[in-house]
């Protein structure tokens, strides 16, 4: 029976910075100019980039937020909740699996400035996703929420934000 310490294994996934493993498995040879770019951007960015990502039910991935759209695909496991609050403070939440009678669909996206992250609906289960990124994921895009000022700007949010970032 395949679990979390399989696919770990067998993709050689690392810890990522916001919760969870991952690998890179495409990162495009082309790339877009700076000045092409929304402004946003502070350079040229590859035009799109794809990772695995996976989360153990006793996980989350942290609260966080990037300069690109993030197309998120479900592969294996447990269904997997995508927790977002929008840059005017709306929360919403996508459950990613494939269960699609129930609710849940086999691809969501997270738009641009929008704070995200997830949890694994069953506790002692794991979910198995990709993630591509257009234009391409850049640690330079990366922000990590800070738990008390997410609380200061969307107060109604208060569970799901001391929920999903670290104190």
């Amino acid at each position: 029976m395949k679990n979390s310490d399989y696919w770990i294994r067998k993709l050689k996934l690392v810890k990522h910075p916001e919760g969870g493993y991952f690998r890179e498995t495409h990162r495009s040879h082309e790339s877009v100019a700076g000045n092409a770019l929304p402004k946003r951007f502070d350079g040229q960015r590859s035009f799109s980039t794809a990772i695995y990502f996976l989360l153990r039910g006793d996980q989350v991935s942290h609260l966080h937020r990037i300069k690109s759209d993030e197309l998120w695909h479900f592969y294996d496991g447990s269904a997997m909740t995508i927790h977002m609050i929008d840059p005017h403070g709306q929360y919403k939440q996508i459950r990613l699996g494939r269960d699609l009678d129930n609710g849940e669909v086999f691809q969501a996206v997270v738009e641009n400035g929008c704070w995200f992250g997830a949890t694994v609906d069953i506790s002692d289960a794991y979910s198995l996703v990709g993630c591509t990124v257009a234009p391409g994921f850049d640690f330079h895009d990366f922000e990590m929420a800070d738990r008390y000022e997410l609380i200061a700007m969307y107060p109604e949010h208060i569970e799901i934000i001391e929920k999903l970032t670290l104190a």
